[in-house]
């Protein structure tokens, strides 16, 4: 006697399973505990076999009928339903094991050793922020130069084309992990190169030398009365003692800093030029470190945001110099800028003035060299320097 759809609404659980047959190996398996599941019951390899078809009423009995008339339809072919579905999972898992964000993922995993923490979560964070939302789902062996391009255009349309060449980089990256592990065969990234705009470097606002002083005064009486805007105050007099490149100061961590040897050491992956770059500490700026060590919260970065696990945004100290009036007029590496051409015209070496700035020689032999015997120059200089801007640290009030 075969089912009907009433026969199993009105199936009521027992104390044990039990079974309720409809007709060529299909039988309905009601629970205790009340649920209902389709079973297919075939032999295959001299063997009694038995397959799930799904779970009752999601699976209605027209639908577990069809689904039992097409796997006795394989069995007619000589193929096991079952393996069709182990298969099916084995397609699925494939799937999402070729996706691109967990290509991505394992790549970032292999490479993570050999970077820096802060490197790693910039990268890392970059992925998501850029990669993920178009391709992340995608099967890393399908994604195409134009699917690439198209994502690469949308940072691209944001004007931030060092970006947009940065994160080509990165995918290439990925594509050649892929084809190394056997998820992919060619590297889409290469070929949407020339489609990408060329960056090119925009001057840098920076105040004539003799404007700087004037500057420096404003920046030491930027928010005296304002709670919260300390940080932001010794964070551009930071940038001015040290002249380094905004991102390299405010996403700086205090186990970079050897206060001992007043040396400040920044690994090669946070470095433009990926290579390791020291810094000499002058009074002066070892006297605004410490003031940032107590107000920062507990963070382990120098400079933090709002939320003291992440660092302050490149913009707080820009919008700072817009407060002062200085928009259009002077820019964080303006710094870099002003410093030079008063160091230049002090007398220094240019070629310690440079060392300083990270304009790395590409001669790396050289660039070697360099960086050992120029540090006890470059101390020198940056303490000359420190002593320079000293009387500007503070607002002409106190002096």
């Amino acid at each position: 006697m075969t089912l009907t759809e009433a026969t199993i609404r009105k199936a009521e659980p027992k104390d044990k399973r039990y079974r309720m047959f409809d007709g060529n190996g299909l039988y309905l398996e009601v629970a205790p505990s009340g649920g209902k599941w389709w079973r297919l019951k075939y032999i295959y390899g001299g063997k009694d076999r038995r397959l799930s078809l799904g779970v009752y009423p999601e699976i209605n009995l027209k639908a577990a009928r069809d689904l039992r008339d097409a796997k006795r339809v394989l069995l007619a072919r000589g193929e096991d339903p079952a393996e069709e579905r182990r298969a099916i999972a084995r397609m699925v898992q494939d799937k999402v094991d070729h996706a691109f964000e967990v290509v991505a993922m394992e790549w970032h995993v292999k490479k993570k050793p050999g970077w820096t923490e802060r490197h790693a979560e910039v990268v890392a964070h970059r992925m998501r922020s850029y990669l993920f939302p178009d391709l992340g789902s995608r099967p890393v062996n399908e994604i195409t130069p134009p699917e690439l391009l198209k994502t690469i255009r949308t940072i691209e349309q944001r004007g931030a084309t060092y970006l947009a060449s940065t994160m080509t980089q990165i995918a290439g990256q990925i594509f050649r992990y892929g084809i190394a592990t056997g998820r992919c065969t060619y590297d889409p990234a290469p070929g949407i190169r020339g489609a990408l705009m060329t960056h090119i470097e925009k001057h840098q606002n920076a105040v004539k030398p003799s404007d700087f002083p004037k500057l420096m005064a404003d920046i030491a009486g930027y928010g005296i009365d304002q709670k919260g805007e300390e940080s932001t105050r010794l964070g551009l007099q930071l940038l001015a003692l040290t002249f380094v490149r905004t991102s390299e100061l405010i996403e700086a961590t205090w186990d970079e800093f050897d206060f001992q040897q007043s040396i400040w050491r920044i690994d090669a992956p946070r470095m433009k030029m990926k290579r390791d770059h020291w810094v000499p500490l002058a009074p002066q700026a070892l006297s605004a470190l410490h003031r940032l060590k107590e107000i920062s919260r507990g963070s382990r970065y120098i400079l933090p945001g709002k939320n003291i696990h992440a660092h302050m945004s490149n913009n707080t100290l820009l919008y700072a110099l817009y407060r002062l009036g200085y928009k259009s007029r002077m820019s964080g590496h303006g710094f870099r800028s002003v410093a030079s051409t008063i160091l230049n015209e002090n007398g220094f070496k240019p070629d310690v003035i440079e060392k300083q700035l990270a304009h790395e020689d590409n001669n790396e032999v050289r660039a070697a060299y360099n960086r050992a015997e120029y540090l006890s120059e470059r101390a020198k200089m940056m303490l000359w320097w420190g002593a320079y801007l000293e009387p500007m640290l503070k607002p002409p009030s106190w002096q």
